[in-house]
């Protein structure tokens, strides 16, 4: 299941691979497999699949969290700081 559509590098099959890996290091392979994707793709469906795939056998694994954070964190994209971000009365 190495290096499909999906995960052209293989990096989150060998995540789920990596005996006593933490969070912090799913949150860095995360980010090399999102820079890995083609530009015209659209991540939530892609990690949604992955959460499919590997999610329901490993839930407690500290992947499955990033990738569910990172589903989580692109169903509400928000305006981040400025002045008209600020509320007005």
């Amino acid at each position: 299941m190495k290096g499909d559509e999906n995960d052209p590098k293989g990096l989150i099959f060998e995540a789920y691979s990596i005996e006593g890996i933490v969070k912090s290091e799913c949150r860095t392979i995360f980010l090399d497999w999102a820079l890995s994707l083609p530009v015209e793709c659209e991540t939530g469906p892609v990690l949604r699949i992955l959460l499919a795939q590997y999610g329901a056998a490993h839930p407690d694994h500290p992947m499955t969290q990033v990738i569910t954070e990172g589903l989580a964190g692109m169903t509400a994209p928000r305006r981040r700081g400025g002045w008209r971000s600020r509320a007005r009365n």
